[in-house]
């Protein structure tokens, strides 16, 4: 098995294909920092939920998509900014708006995974880690 650099660009990818296919849920190999990202997801309303599933090996996140009622998808895109090899950080009055505001901004700060609009409120900067609309 290959080791994997970039486990949050792949959670991504994870979540992307199968809102494409229009899944119902999809599972992940579970991190802390997975969890928050799935936590901050449910709170602004991207996905109706998750649950952390114990494995022998390793935890799983199971990740339940959320479509609307003609079946149109909720997520219509998922995009990585920072990456392994080239980080993208902000200052605190520079974060970005995704979608003029409609879409959210995922932002690694040292008061933890935050959206961008909290971490404005917050009044501080960090890693902007992907962008959801």
């Amino acid at each position: 098995m290959a080791t994997m650099t970039d486990p949050v660009a792949d959670m991504l990818s994870r979540i992307r294909n199968a809102n494409i296919a229009r899944h119902e849920r999809v599972d992940i190999p579970a991190s802390t920092l997975k969890k928050e990202i799935a936590k901050l997801l449910k709170a602004e309303g991207f996905i109706k939920g998750f649950e952390v599933l114990s494995g022998s090996h390793q935890d799983t996140i199971r990740i339940i998509l959320k479509y609307g009622d003609k079946r149109e998808r909720v997520i219509k895109g998922l995009q990585r900014i920072s990456r392994p090899g080239l980080r993208k950080y902000t200052p605190k009055g520079d974060i970005p708006k995704c979608m003029g505001g409609m879409g959210l901004v995922i932002v690694s700060t040292s008061k933890g995974i935050v959206s961008g609009r909290q971490a404005k409120r917050m009044n501080c900067g960090g890693e902007i880690m992907a962008m959801v609309w």
